[in-house]
């Protein structure tokens, strides 16, 4: 029988695991292709080894970018799922984290009405957080 797919909000607290665990917001993004994770967090978890490169087209820009890739384990509703996520320098973004479609797709259904007075809760939480373990 099929795992049911889990219904998430666009915003949603989730924990990296690494050889440490580190809790933050992620954003679930129906437009990435894969994962990717900030790398002060990513340092943080001690995520690695690099298993591989991404070429990444620049949202702003539109210049090719190589990232490095890493396996992770998200734990996202109590739930864990090994997946993979490139590392970028996200410090001047809101969110630390984004969930692509390498793991959204059989796992999750976004539902963008989940959540949104929950959002600044949720971004609370994270900072309020003693974001490792």
């Amino acid at each position: 029988m099929p795992q049911q797919k889990k219904i998430v909000g666009l915003i949603e607290g989730v924990k990296i695991i690494g050889r440490k665990t580190v809790k933050a917001t992620a954003l679930f993004d129906t437009g990435a292709k894969l994962s990717s994770i900030d790398t002060e967090l990513a340092a943080k978890a001690q995520l690695g080894p690099v298993i591989r490169t991404q070429k990444v087209k620049a949202p702003i820009t539109k210049h090719t970018v190589e990232r490095p890739v890493v396996k992770v384990i998200f734990e996202i509703a109590g739930e864990r799922y090994d997946t993979e996520a490139n590392l970028n320098d996200r410090s001047h973004m809101k969110y630390p984290i984004i969930i692509g479609r390498n793991l959204i797709k059989g796992n999750f259904v976004v539902d963008v009405d989940k959540n949104p007075r929950d959002v600044k809760r949720a971004d609370e939480k994270a900072k309020g957080m003693d974001n490792s373990s």
